[in-house]
């Protein structure tokens, strides 16, 4: 399925402003961590206002421009808020009132930006980017597990249990293949239903082989195999990771980040160029020293919510001696692996001692 896109309307960053238009739960990721304080979000909303002689309240449209306070998002609740006070004034609104832009699929919206760094117009593209989700088949002899990957993750989409093991002698064979058959099945819906052009297999042992030799000609062409240890959802995580699922993944950001935090953990096993932690990252950045910096967006909300701009400038020295900013979901393995050093992590140009 080919992921919608967030759409450009309008852009003009000599008066930094760009109108976009939602299109999926992903757009409002991005949304989510390229919306920070005192940007000016614009646009038709729904606010409850009085009318009539009784002055009933009723919900009306109208168009608000708000001075940004407060951005908060779920991905489980499928909305983006954005809290500030308005800015223009009507006979619905008063200038200074208080409001709340519920931002979901399908929403347009003006941002203005006082400075659109680079890391910034960066997002934007990268939310605009074509790519095609791709299905992941992990399973063993008797479960197996259909997932779908997304810009931030990925997401389960149904998981089957087989009936491989029986008492009666020579039955366990065509019970495997019956599994087999049903799988098979799933997949050729999958891939009609998302118009899927990239299938990872991956199983223990040999059973993606055996799995792979039953396939149509046509579909084997759209598959890649991988190895793993694990099923179910570690097991998706799992592939995730594997060299053979970056093949079809290259172009998903889930196996981009997982790739990163495996890069920094690499430079704290080797004692090498690393830092993490707040303080080390700011330090390192502050000479200089940040070639890559990762950050989970579960960290990003939590100093804005703090309304600490700590995190932006770290952002702003490492992007003013050309180093690579990376926000990475705290909803995958490498996010919640990074959240676990603190959320924040670098890997320096050079070796720096924090003694």
């Amino acid at each position: 399925m080919l992921v919608s896109l967030m759409k450009i309307i309008y852009k003009d960053l000599r008066k930094g402003e760009i109108k976009v238009k939602t299109d999926n739960l992903d757009d409002l990721w991005y949304l989510s961590q390229i919306i920070e304080k005192d940007d000016i979000i614009s646009g038709k909303t729904e606010r409850k206002v009085k009318v009539g002689e009784k002055q009933v309240s009723v919900r009306k449209k109208v168009f608000v421009s708000i001075d940004v306070e407060n951005v908060e998002f779920s991905e489980y609740s499928n909305i983006l808020r954005v809290s500030g006070k308005t800015m223009n004034e009507s006979e619905d609104i008063q200038k200074g009132d208080y409001h709340t832009f519920n931002i979901g699929i399908d929403t347009i919206i003006t941002i203005h930006k006082d400075n659109w760094t680079r890391f910034y117009i960066d997002k934007i593209n990268e939310a605009t980017k074509k790519i095609d989700k791709v299905l992941i088949v992990v399973f063993d002899r008797g479960e197996v597990t259909f997932a779908l990957t997304k810009r931030n993750g990925f997401e389960i989409i149904s998981e089957m249990q087989g009936d491989v093991e029986k008492k009666r002698e020579g039955s366990k064979k065509v019970d495997i293949k019956l599994f087999y058959k049903k799988i098979i099945d799933n997949i050729n819906e999958y891939i009609n239903r998302y118009n899927i052009k990239n299938v990872i297999i991956a199983s223990p042992a040999f059973w993606k082989d055996e799995l792979y030799n039953l396939l149509d000609d046509d579909i084997k062409k759209k598959v890649v195999l991988a190895t793993c240890h694990n099923i179910g959802k570690n097991g998706v995580i799992e592939v995730l990771k594997r060299p053979e699922a970056r093949v079809a993944l290259k172009k998903q950001r889930v196996s981009f980040e997982l790739s990163l935090v495996d890069e920094l953990f690499k430079e704290i096993s080797k004692k090498s160029n690393f830092a993490y932690g707040i303080d080390d990252v700011e330090n390192a950045a502050m000479s200089g020293a940040v070639k890559t910096l990762i950050i989970t967006d579960n960290l990003i909300n939590k100093f804005r919510r703090k309304k600490d701009k700590r995190i932006d400038d770290i952002i702003k020295n490492v992007e003013s001696m050309n180093g690579e900013v990376h926000i990475i979901s705290s909803s995958n393995e490498g996010g919640q692996r990074l959240d676990a050093l603190g959320g924040i992590g670098a890997i320096l140009r050079y070796k720096i001692n924090f003694d």
